[in-house]
C-alpha cells in the first residue's frame, strides 16, 4: 500500500510522462492539489486551455482518471478543482 506521499510522487511522474504532455499540445495543462486517504479521491486542477474547455470532463473521465486508476488502484476518482 502506498503513502499519501509515494501516491503524490508516483501521480508527477504520470503527468510528466504521458499526460501533460498531450495537454500542453492544446494550449492546457494539470496540477496536482492533494490525495485524500480516507476517500481515495486525488484532486487535480485543470490550466489554461482545458480550465475552460467544455470537453474538459470528458478529458479527466476517459482519459486522465482511467490512466492514474490503472497505475495506481488505490486511487478511486478523480476531481477537478477549480
Amino acid at each position: 500500500m502506498l503513502t499519501p506521499e509515494e501516491i503524490k510522487i508516483k501521480v508527477e511522474a504520470l503527468f510528466e510522462s504521458d499526460i501533460r504532455p498531450c495537454m500542453q499540445e492544446d494550449g492546457g495543462d494539470i496540477e496536482f492539489v492533494k490525495y485524500e486517504e480516507a476517500t481515495r479521491v486525488l484532486e487535480v486542477r485543470m490550466l489554461g486551455a482545458c480550465a475552460s474547455c467544455p470537453l474538459a470532463i470528458m478529458t479527466l473521465r476517459a482519459g486522465i482518471e482511467r490512466l492514474i486508476i490503472d497505475a495506481i488502484p488505490q486511487i478511486r476518482r478523480i476531481e477537478n478543482i477549480k
